[in-house]
């Protein structure tokens, strides 16, 4: 419970000060239980500090509202929503010197460190899933995996872990010492060192609750690149088996179906992918990704813009890849598996490589096959009985939990309206971007 954010929105309310400090009093008993006069004392400092700050001038501390909400425009939903602000995001970075940044809509950044030989830097972050927060060793072990991925798909080899914790003020600190836990089990298993990190609260005093957020980092060298603009037409797709990681384990949780969580926890996708790498197949590959933002929803339709190449696949195969149990579950519920992460590994490359790849991973354990194949054009196809059919992301990924389902996926009708705000918003913090770089430009 954010209590500062519940102040200041019933102050930009015009409720009166009383009622609110009263709220807050009962609040804070009800978290804390804490006595009247120690939660009287949090509730009118709570109060002071929201009123002080809840009309700040000065430009670079407060910002201007958009009108547009992030839940409502899809942020972090894997859709239409979140695929287009992740694209104002690169736009307000802007090209940079990196070979592969923001713009790129690519799962890692990547960086050449020296001008005279292909040698990189890749770089890569995953934030822990929102709805394990009260299941923290499996926090950390599936968001460990998901940075890992990312590292592994541009072809470089992973050599360092980073950590940010956030845990709100009531959590038990436990919390920290599993998700650590979580997060080591795949280090030590793939032998990559986690070496740094930070631990805060959410929001210091101002946030009750045992809510915890973060993320993991990684850092990763390669030669070679294996990003999504490589792929080419007359290319074939390969994907190997998927049985999710933190999203499917969440849908697990909270339909009560925890015999599926143990099929999550596995990590054939990054030694799939490391076996290539050491294999020497890699540098043959044209584009690797792992199945993950949105699904195959997503992350065909990026690659399809990224190369301006057409994709085709067909829905049969990718069927018989998703794990039974994992597959099972989400007939069940209704969730198509086709927009959810299945923590696959996708594999673009020319097709006489395609045997070379089968028999890499055959020595691993892991199945991979032919699922599809890239042609001239633009957009994605999926061939259902023989039909060809367009295949695109939906607003959100697939409502994967009850209360997902209750959001829905349809976009909103003044979808269109969003984007312009968004665009407006864009174009103010650009400018106030500009404004301070000028401004100590001007004082160095």
């Amino acid at each position: 419970m954010d209590l500062e954010g519940y102040a200041k929105n019933l102050l930009y309310k015009k409720v009166d000060k009383d009622k609110i400090v009263e709220k807050l009093i009962e609040l804070i008993i009800e978290f804390k239980g804490y006595e009247q006069k120690l939660a009287e004392k949090w509730a009118n400092a709570i109060i002071q500090e929201s009123e002080t700050t809840l009309n700040i001038k000065n430009d670079f501390a407060r910002y201007e509202r958009s009108g547009v909400k992030i839940g409502d425009v899809g942020v972090g939903s894997r859709g239409l929503g979140d695929f287009y602000i992740h694209s104002k995001i690169g736009d307000i970075i802007g090209k940079t010197s990196a070979v592969i940044d923001s713009k790129d809509m690519d799962d890692s950044g990547v960086v050449k460190i020296d001008k005279t030989k292909e040698y990189y830097i890749v770089i890569s972050v995953d934030g822990i899933h929102s709805r394990l927060s009260d299941f923290p060793f499996l926090s950390g072990f599936h968001v460990t995996k998901a940075t890992l991925r990312d590292i592994y798909v541009m072809g470089a080899t992973p050599v360092a872990l980073l950590s940010d914790i956030h845990v709100a003020d009531d959590s038990d600190v436990s919390k920290i010492f599993e998700h650590i836990a979580g997060i080591s089990s795949v280090s030590r298993l793939m032998n990559v060192p986690l070496i740094t990190g930070s631990t805060l609260r959410i929001g210091g005093d101002m946030v009750i609750g045992d809510r915890m957020t973060g993320c993991v980092g990684a850092v990763g060298i390669t030669d070679y690149l294996t990003a999504r603009s490589y792929s080419k037409p007359g290319d074939v797709i390969l994907m190997s088996e998927g049985s999710g990681g933190g999203t499917i384990s969440t849908s697990a949780l909270y339909y009560g179906e925890e015999d599926v969580i143990p099929e999550t926890l596995n990590i054939k996708f990054l030694i799939a992918a490391d076996s290539l790498i050491k294999s020497g197949q890699v540098k043959k590959i044209h584009t690797m990704t792992d199945v993950t933002n949105g699904g195959l929803r997503g992350d065909l339709n990026e690659i399809s813009k990224t190369a301006n190449v057409k994709l085709v696949f067909y829905e049969k195969k990718v069927r018989s890849l998703v794990n039974k149990r994992v597959l099972e579950m989400l007939d069940r519920y209704e969730i198509d598996y086709l927009g959810v992460s299945l923590d696959s590994l996708l594999i673009i490359c020319p097709p006489d490589l395609a045997k070379d790849i089968k028999n890499v991973l055959k020595t691993k354990d892991v199945r991979i096959e032919e699922i599809g194949y890239v042609e001239m054009g633009t957009g994605v196809e999926i061939v259902e009985d023989g039909i060809h059919k367009k295949f695109e992301p939906k607003f959100r990924e697939s409502a994967y939990t009850p209360i997902k389902k209750v959001v829905g996926d349809i976009k909103p009708d003044n979808f269109e309206d969003m984007v312009e705000r968004i665009d407006k918003s864009v174009k103010k913090a650009i400018e106030k971007r500009d404004r301070m770089v000028d401004m100590l430009k001007d004082r160095t």
